[in-house]
């Protein structure tokens, strides 16, 4: 492993300084020519996940004003993105809801609403982990269900690889979060880099409400085709979840009622949900999510300490990066000049565009980071999008949104690598249900764009 790490990062730099000396293309400056190279090194680190992704956004920051393609206060200054700053404050109210328990109450109370069967529980499972999702980031509503479905599925004597049912309960989880996960901007963090690098190039906003608008009908007709495939590759093997609904009422009960803490986060967060749908566009999502970060503090809700070990600094920093990166492509045209150079030998109309950058979209995220496919493909859609005349808005819908859907292999969404971990099932059980999804996720996507953006007024 160590051998193989070490020869990627040496051809990948002796690329890099390779391509710096003879990348030297007609029609192309030449910051936009190094900021092609740097672009170029960066998608190779993403993917090849050599080293962290962080680290990859930090080597950009540094080389972007390094071999001249933007000036140092520039590059460094895209740390203070809008989006940055909100993904700092969506990872302290997530962290506040997980540790006051309001989370998992929430959890449970949805596990246990729906009428008790097999195929209730199944269908309660995607919802409750679809729901969070909207209020928290998909990894974090997996962390959080994970030990209570592993419970439900050991209260019922489920076998490991064996039980059909088992599986089904876990794809369950996993699925749901990342169905949900699309829905708001907080459910993971490409939707806000996309919005940020929306900001940083044209200076327009999409806004809390908006966002939902488009994309929650569209998440609840996902979550009815993730159900069928569920119950059409996995079959219900028991009868009975008696056992399973008794450990989630002892669980409620250990609980006990609803403390100070608990009702002080749950109203912060609600009073914050509604300010950034209807204060979201004057005030800014960002300086809304700050003020309620802060607020938790202020009011001596929950001590620092506890929150600071769930925030993911390492993401934070990468935004910055892929921001600054996403900045340099199209400042320096060179963004525009690749779009070119993929269109020339094609003619293409905007439909067949958005079908074949929405299955690109799809295939990278099932081999990389959702939040790094983004960072890949957005400058790029932005140039071409303009070649058809594309809304940039609807760029970012169309990249961003299936970015996130990815239901096959672990490696693509934190919540499949945390349900593939509890060993309930073999990657080929989630490949094989996973990729029927995936198509169908695709078209339904595609047909529910067509049909239903237009309603809203997101027109292409």
């Amino acid at each position: 492993m160590r051998t193989w790490r070490t020869t990627i990062l040496v051809l990948t730099f002796a690329g890099f300084f390779l391509l710096l000396q003879f990348f030297k293309p007609e029609g192309l400056n030449p910051q936009g020519q190094r900021a092609i190279v740097i672009f170029i090194l960066c998608l190779t680190l993403w993917i090849t996940d050599v080293i962290p992704l962080a680290i990859t956004s930090l080597l950009a920051i540094v080389l972007l004003p390094l071999l001249n393609v933007m000036d140092t206060k520039t590059a460094f200054s895209l740390f203070g993105n809008r989006a940055v700053f909100f993904i700092l404050g969506a990872f302290i109210l997530a962290a506040a809801l997980m540790k006051s328990g309001v989370s998992t109450r929430l959890a449970l109370i949805f596990l246990t609403r729906i009428k008790r069967s097999p195929q209730a529980l199944l269908l309660s499972v995607l919802l409750s982990s679809a729901f969070l999702a909207f209020l928290m980031p998909a990894h974090a509503v997996a962390a959080l269900m994970f030990p209570i479905i592993l419970e439900i599925a050991r209260s019922l004597k489920l076998k490991p690889r064996e039980s059909s049912y088992g599986k089904a309960l876990f794809l369950s989880l996993a699925w749901g979060a990342v169905i949900g996960g699309v829905a708001t901007f907080l459910g993971g963090a490409r939707n806000p880099l996309a919005i940020g690098m929306l900001w940083e190039e044209y200076r327009i906003r999409i806004g809390f409400l908006e966002w939902m608008i488009a994309v929650v009908p569209i998440v609840l007709v996902m979550l009815i085709f993730a159900y069928a495939v569920i119950r059409i590759f996995f079959k219900i093997d028991i009868k009975d979840v008696t056992l399973a609904e008794n450990s989630l009422k002892e669980k409620i009960k250990k609980l006990g009622t609803m403390q100070r803490q608990e009702k002080a986060v749950g109203i912060i967060m609600l009073i914050t949900i509604v300010c950034w749908m209807t204060l979201g566009n004057k005030i800014g999502l960002a300086s809304i999510a700050i003020l309620s970060a802060i607020s938790l503090f202020v009011f001596n809700i929950i001590p620092w300490k506890e929150i600071e070990e769930y925030v993911n600094w390492g993401v934070i920093l990468m935004y910055g990066g892929a921001i600054a990166l996403g900045f340099a492509l199209d400042q320096s045209q060179a963004a525009e000049w690749l779009a070119r150079q993929a269109l020339s030998p094609f003619k293409i109309t905007p439909i067949v565009f958005i079908i074949i950058i929405t299955l690109i979209a799809k295939l990278l995220t099932e081999g990389i980071s959702n939040v790094a496919t983004v960072a890949i493909l957005l400058p790029l859609g932005f140039a071409l999008g303009n070649t058809y005349n594309l809304s940039p808005v609807i760029i970012v819908y169309v990249i961003a949104v299936p970015a996130g859907l990815a239901f096959s292999l672990p490696m693509g969404t934190p919540p499949n690598a945390v349900c593939y971990a509890s060993g309930y099932y073999k990657v080929s059980d989630a490949v094989k249900a996973g990729i029927i999804l995936n198509i169908i996720s695709w078209i339904t996507f595609l047909l529910m764009a067509k049909i239903y953006w237009p309603l809203v007024g997101l027109k292409f």
